[in-house]
């Protein structure tokens, strides 16, 4: 049985799906690491929440994640042949979000998270979203990705993200706490 460990990043580089090292700290290793923490964060929201149909779409949201880092972690020569990230998927989170906001009531002020272990891990795994998308946004502006739908995927996850903590709270029975009732 060969080890666990490659020693090939023992000089601070990594390599790419495709031709190349980079090093640790390149803007595509940082996203991909957020991305990487991203879908971690929905594991963890996975493994808590109590509304029946919220585990399953965030196991899929998982699987999208892992296509959209295959891209991302791909070289620019190589990044369409792992492309699966694009307008139809963007779509499909928007039907999520559109049918889980009829469910709830959205407030109009700024929410306090963590009425529930579900609820606080969902708004956990926004925020990571958000640092992912932003990670994911300085590579495409530096150069390093072509995919709209990428970005247009993450930015619409978060809202998501947001409307499943609402509807986890719900489903616990416990209300939104708003912040300006401290």
């Amino acid at each position: 049985m060969s080890p666990f460990y490659t020693r090939t990043g023992d000089e601070g580089t990594t390599g790419l799906l495709g031709e190349g090292r980079v090093p640790k700290f390149d803007l595509r290793i940082e996203a991909l690491g957020a991305l990487d923490e991203a879908t971690a964060a929905l594991g963890l929201a996975r493994s808590l929440v109590l509304a029946p149909t919220v585990a399953p779409l965030l196991m899929e949201i998982q699987r999208d994640l892992y296509h959209l880092m295959a891209e991302v972690g791909a070289t620019p020569e190589n990044a369409a042949r792992f492309r699966k990230i694009e307008a139809e998927r963007v779509r499909w989170l928007e039907e999520q979000t559109d049918a889980i906001e009829q469910l709830v009531t959205l407030p109009n002020e700024f929410i306090l998270p963590g009425e529930t272990p579900a609820s606080a891990a969902l708004s956990l795994a926004r925020t990571v979203v958000r640092r992912a998308e932003r990670r994911v946004v300085e590579l495409f502006h530096a150069g390093g990705l072509e995919n709209r739908a990428l970005l247009a995927y993450l930015n619409r996850l978060s809202s998501l993200c947001f409307v499943l903590e609402l509807l986890e709270n719900q489903s616990a029975g416990q209300s939104t706490r708003l912040a300006k009732d401290l």
